[in-house]
This record gives structure tokens, C-alpha cells and sequence, in this order.
């Protein structure tokens, strides 16, 4: 009985409590915007395509928000590459540097002559992901004169997430108008319906407008020069349908429209096109494809959205704060529910996801490799293992090209890109070339789907890969007398260092040390043995560097926290426990003074979204619940969480993904723990009273 009674005590809370109103937590967080703000746009979509609108509804004011948060149309399929007319290849960009005797080559972004840098700003650029298109409205005054964003008044716009509805209502010159948006779940489309006394007096019409790419690090989707170096026509049109094609080079795709009711469209200017109705309502559905096909209808569109968006909500975990009296539990709560539906749209996708999602692009709507951690170890701990797994595939699609990456420099195995494309070539960084901390991540996520899973299929599927994953990670380290080295030639995932000087990263130490046990526990699982050489290297790796009784940024690095200009990026080494669990050669007292010195001499306001949750892991780890909560709530402008739930970097990102996942990861942390856990809810505060359902824990 004794026994019972002590099982009874560690259990959550919530399975004693009434279930979670899911439809309540979710609706009480609707995104409700009053004004033409430029970074309160919000998104409809299904993880492979997103569709942003402005306060109309729409994409109408695409050039007055460029500079805000964009209002793109991107989709998994969709991306575009110049014509290469000067042969430019990425061997252009391979440099030696010397590592441990011998030279290995890296794609950086030299630039010793004009074609080398030429060649560099190509490989980078190209591919790119395309902004498909701006579907909006044409609002015109009593003078004729088309309406500015300052033009609008009464403007009021509800994103409802439970259904996935956008409503928006504003008035022109004293008349209004009301649309409704959805995003089809498993189809690249968009819907609307337009009502409004506007359409009568044919002073409201819809556009569809292609911009150009721009080539430039960020493509905001505004773009409407170069109108002589692509095609847009009309190629097919009926009574209430129409097809559109686009050409860009040797890229094709098309636009299907299908409406209700009397409508014309037209062509206008060059790529833009017009679609007029007198009728006092308009419903409009707008299909995004490389292959054709039909439309599905605004009814059908409106059917989809609400259904999976309430089979998303009701599946999984969720996290209620409404009993906590401390006013961040509000705050925290928004941040969480908004999260959840902006990853679900952006980050769900069959590849691993850019930064910016399916908003817009950075890096050229290019993928970091080490940013897939973040954006997607929460899906399993929030029991949606099925959609962390979507992009999983894309390793056995590009594992040749990692594979070459490997012997191109001498290693075994498989070296997992950084910046990367769809078909897993890689792009010239001067930085990301020298990552290393990516590699361990595919490790982690098959773990994680096998523990969620527990199921033998799930180690037949992803074993090989974990398998070539750690010979590397084997192969990279080197015997340096009688311990094993990481570097020189690395870079941290602090990446204030220089590769040729840096060795034994203290994060990137354990990551490999964690990883490497983890793939021998795979080779057990399936009754193979241990592989000796991983366990020569587990053995003998070097111990985490430390000085004064806290752990370093990297041996190589003893003045780590009294040089300054160390103490910026991210503090990397707190994910040496934040991020895994403890193990054999990290101490958590040590950790725990290491903590301590960051928190009180970081910069701040020199990191990066996910840094909050990352400090929170550790705290969390730690049983350090306030400073947990301090993290995740820190008032510094790259932890800004806009009102429609996306993570504020700069003026450059405007939004940050990894953000939001890390803060998902870190929520489920707050509460379920981690294993070895014997607390309930262990990074919340005494008092905070919390229901919650269906979260993991963490390894």
C-alpha cells in the first residue's frame, strides 16, 4: 500500500483534474489586430504551403509590409534557380585548411578573384524558394484613385486557430467590407469570400499579381520588376474557372481559380490579373501547383480548415495555465497556443524548414541543418510524432550527398549539411561549413520517434542512417595522445570563434558523447554489437573543459568569461545539460555555477531566439523553476513575441522559428521534466497551478 501511495504523489496533476477544454484554451488566444500593422500579419496553411495576409484578408498592401512580416505564398514544391550560363560550380568555392596534419576542404565564401565570388553569390543564391504569388484586393476611392493602407478604417481582423479561420472586416470611405480566409489541409489553396456594396459599384476587384525573386538574402515577395524575364498567361478559362501559368526560366507552375456566381477575369498590366463581379458576394478559391488540376471550392476549403484544425488541436498535448494567479502564466500560454499553429504551418513540411518558414525567405528559403533540433524535437514531446517525422525522409533522400561531403575530407560515414536545398546540396558558408553540431541531430530525432513509438519498424527505418551518422562522428574525432579531439577546424555553435584556433567545444563534447552512446544502444536494440571503434572513441574522448569551477566555451577558449567579446551568440554550453540528459563526464554542481556566470555576464541582447528556451532547458534541469520562467519571459528584443505569436529577431528576421519550437520544447519541459525526473511540473513555480495532457518527457 505504501508503495501505491508514493506512485500516486509523483503522478501529473492533470490526471486528477477536470480534461482540458481544448476549444476554450485555443479560442481565448485568437489573434484580433485593429490596425494596419505590418508585423501583426497572420497565415493560413498546412505545413507544406502558408498564405499571409494583411489586416483586408488578403494579400493586398504586399509592398507597405515588406518590411514587417510579408505576406508570402510558399509551398515545399516551390522553388526556382537562374539559368548557370557561366558554368559556376561549388568546387569554386572549396578552401583547405589544415586539421590535425593534413588539409580538408570546406565550401566557404571565398572570394579571391571576381569568378570566385561570382561563383560563391551563385551556388548560395541558387536554388531559391519563390514567393508563388500575391492574391489581394483592388480598392478604389469615389475619386478612382486606388486605395493606400491609411484609406481604411473601422478595421477589425480575427484569426480564430481553432478552425483556422481569418475574418477580417474594415470600411472604405464609409462602406464595408467583410472576407473570410481558409488554407485547404492537404491541398496548396486558399479561399475567400468577399462581401461588400464595393463589388457593385465595381470599386473592389481581386488581383493576382507574380513578383520576381530578388536574389537577395531576404525575398519579402514584393518584387514587380524585371517584368521582361518571366511569362504569366491566361491558358484555360470558363464560365467559373480559370487556369494561369507562370514561367521563370526552366520553372513552371500554375494558379487555378475557381469562383461562384458571375465574375470576369482579365489580364492587366504584365503578370497581373483582374477578376471582377457585380454580385454583392464573391467566393474565390486560388490553387498553387507545378501540375495542374482543378480547385477545390470555398466550401470545400472552409470544410477542410476547420476539420483539421480541431483534429490538430484535440490530438497531442496541451498546457492549461488559466488557474495561475501570477500574471506571465497569460503571457506564456499565448506564446505557447500561437507557437503551435505557426510551426504547424511552417515547420511540417517533407524537408526540414527554413528559418522563416513559409513566410518568407532568409538565406535564400534555404534550411539549416543545425536548426532542425529546434524546429522539431517538440512535435514528439507534444505527442505529434507523425508530423516531426514528415521531414525525417528527407535524410534518406540526400544521404549521398552528405556521404560525398564526408569523403571529400577524409572522414567515414555520412556529414550532414548545414545550409542546404531541397536536394541536399550544399552552400558555401564561412561559417556554417565548419557546424558541427548538427550532426548529432539526426541521432536525436530518430530517438526520440522510438521511445514515442517503441515500435521495431521505427529502428529498421532509421537505423542505417544513425549508423552512418555516428561512423562519422567517429571519424571526425581525432586521437591527440591519449584522449580524443573535436578541432582544430570547427566552429561552435557559439559562433563567435575562429575555426583554425578552436578545439573541444564543450557543448558539441557531450552532444558527441551522448549521440555515440545512443547509436550504440540502437546496434543493441536490434541484438548487433557494439562497435568497437565508437567505443574506443567514447572511452578516451577529452573531458568538458572547465576553469575555476565552470565549465568553458571551449578548451581553446580559457578567457570563455572575462573576454567580452566571448560572452555573445549563443551561450552554447548550457546545452551540454539543457539539451541531453546528464551522463558520465558532465557534473551537474559545475553546471550549475557555469549557469550562475552566464546569467549574470551574457550579453543579452547579442543572441538568438531559441537562447531563452535553451537557458530554460537548463534551469529546468537544474531545478531552478523561477530562473526557468525568467528565461522564457527575459525582456530583450530577440525574445519578443509579436500578437501573432511569431519570435521578433531584427529588422532582417522578423520572425525566427526556431524560436517558437524552443519554446514549445521548453513548455513541455516546464512540466513533464525530463527522465530521472522526481518532480511534479519541475521548471514551474510553488503555486503555479497547471493542467496538462499528453506531453513527454524529455531523454
Amino acid at each position: 500500500m505504501k508503495k501505491y501511495l508514493w506512485t500516486l504523489v509523483l503522478l501529473p496533476y492533470s490526471l486528477f483534474a477536470q480534461r482540458i477544454d481544448r476549444k476554450a484554451l485555443v479560442e481565448r488566444h485568437s489573434v484580433i489586430t485593429t490596425k494596419m500593422d505590418t508585423l501583426a500579419s497572420v497565415s493560413v496553411g498546412n505545413g507544406s504551403f502558408a498564405f499571409t495576409v494583411d489586416a483586408t484578408g488578403l494579400q493586398t498592401f504586399p509592398s507597405y509590409y515588406a518590411q514587417g512580416v510579408p505576406l508570402g505564398t510558399q509551398s515545399e514544391w516551390g522553388w526556382h534557380s537562374y539559368p548557370n550560363t557561366e558554368n559556376y560550380t561549388l568546387q569554386e568555392s572549396l578552401k583547405p585548411y589544415p586539421h590535425q596534419g593534413r588539409q580538408v576542404t570546406y565550401a566557404v565564401q571565398r572570394g579571391t578573384s571576381t569568378r570566385e565570388k561570382q561563383a560563391v553569390d551563385f551556388v548560395r543564391q541558387n536554388p531559391h524558394r519563390l514567393q508563388l504569388g500575391n492574391l489581394g484586393l483592388v480598392l478604389l476611392k469615389k475619386d478612382g484613385s486606388e486605395a493606400q493602407p491609411g484609406d481604411l478604417t473601422t478595421i477589425r481582423q480575427e484569426l480564430n486557430m481553432w478552425t483556422g479561420t481569418v475574418k477580417s472586416h474594415f470600411e472604405l470611405e464609409g462602406i464595408p467590407v467583410d472576407v473570410l480566409t481558409y488554407g485547404h489541409q492537404t491541398q496548396d489553396a486558399v479561399a475567400t469570400q468577399i462581401q461588400s456594396p464595393l463589388l457593385a459599384q465595381n470599386r473592389l476587384k481581386v488581383r493576382l499579381r507574380f513578383p520576381y525573386p530578388t536574389n537577395e538574402f531576404v525575398d519579402a515577395g514584393a518584387n514587380y520588376t524585371h517584368a521582361n524575364q518571366h511569362t504569366s498567361r491566361i491558358v484555360k478559362q470558363a464560365a467559373t474557372t480559370a487556369q494561369i501559368d507562370h514561367q521563370l526560366d526552366q520553372d513552371h507552375y500554375s494558379v487555378v481559380l475557381n469562383w461562384a456566381g458571375k465574375a470576369t477575369l482579365q489580364a492587366a498590366q504584365s503578370h497581373e490579373f483582374l477578376l471582377s463581379s457585380t454580385e454583392p458576394t464573391l467566393t474565390l478559391s486560388c490553387l498553387f501547383t507545378p501540375q495542374g488540376g482543378a480547385a477545390p471550392s470555398f466550401a470545400q476549403t472552409q470544410t477542410s480548415s476547420s476539420n483539421d484544425w480541431k483534429k490538430f488541436w484535440t490530438s497531442g498535448a496541451a498546457i492549461d495555465f488559466s488557474g495561475t494567479a501570477d500574471p506571465r502564466a497569460k503571457e506564456l500560454e499565448r506564446r505557447i497556443i500561437l507557437s503551435q499553429y505557426l510551426t504547424k504551418i511552417n515547420c511540417t513540411q517533407a524537408m526540414p524548414p527554413q528559418e522563416t518558414g513559409l513566410t518568407y525567405n532568409s538565406w535564400y528559403g534555404k534550411p539549416h541543418l543545425e536548426m532542425h533540433w529546434w524546429h522539431g524535437v517538440h512535435f514528439a514531446l507534444w505527442g505529434r510524432t507523425e508530423l516531426l517525422e514528415k521531414s525525417l525522409d528527407w535524410y534518406q533522400k540526400t544521404v549521398e550527398k552528405a556521404r560525398a561531403i564526408a569523403q571529400r575530407q577524409g572522414y567515414q560515414g555520412v556529414r550532414w549539411q548545414k545550409m542546404t536545398d531541397p536536394e541536399g546540396n550544399e552552400t558555401p558558408s564561412s561559417v556554417g561549413a565548419f557546424l558541427i553540431w548538427q550532426q548529432p541531430h539526426f541521432i536525436y530525432l530518430a530517438e526520440l520517434c522510438y521511445r514515442n513509438q517503441k515500435n521495431p519498424s521505427v529502428l529498421k527505418k532509421y537505423a542505417e542512417l544513425v549508423d552512418q551518422t555516428a561512423t562519422f562522428m567517429a571519424s571526425y574525432a581525432t586521437k591527440e595522445g591519449d584522449r580524443y579531439v573535436l578541432g582544430k577546424g570547427l566552429i561552435p555553435a557559439q559562433e563567435c570563434f575562429k575555426p583554425e584556433e578552436t578545439y573541444n567545444p564543450t557543448f558539441e563534447l557531450a552532444y558527441w558523447r551522448w549521440a555515440l552512446e545512443t547509436a550504440q544502444q540502437w546496434r543493441e536494440r536490434q541484438k548487433l554489437s557494439r562497435k568497437k571503434e565508437w567505443d574506443e572513441v567514447l572511452q578516451k574522448l577529452s573531458p568538458l573543459p572547465q576553469k575555476d569551477g565552470v565549465y568553458l566555451a571551449t578548451e581553446s577558449a580559457p578567457d570563455s568569461y572575462t573576454n567580452p567579446e566571448r560572452m555573445i551568440d549563443h551561450p552554447a554550453v548550457l546545452g551540454a545539460l539543457g539539451m541531453m540528459p546528464l551522463q558520465a563526464g558532465t557534473d551537474s554542481s559545475t553546471m550549475h555555477r557555469t549557469l550562475d556566470v552566464i546569467w549574470e555576464k551574457w550579453n543579452w541582447d547579442h543572441t538568438w531566439g531559441w537562447d531563452f528556451p535553451l537557458t530554460a532547458l537548463t534551469a529546468i534541469r537544474l531545478y531552478q523553476p523561477e530562473r526557468a520562467l525568467e528565461a522564457l519571459l527575459m525582456p530583450v528584443q530577440k525574445n519578443t513575441y509579436l500578437p501573432n505569436g511569431h519570435n521578433f529577431q531584427d529588422g532582417r528576421l522578423r520572425i525566427y522559428l526556431p524560436g517558437n519550437g524552443g519554446l514549445l520544447t521548453a513548455a513541455a519541459a516546464l512540466c513533464a521534466g525530463f527522465d530521472g525526473n522526481t518532480k511534479i511540473n519541475p521548471g514551474l513555480p510553488k503555486g503555479w497551478k497547471v493542467r496538462w495532457e499528453g506531453l513527454q518527457k524529455m531523454p
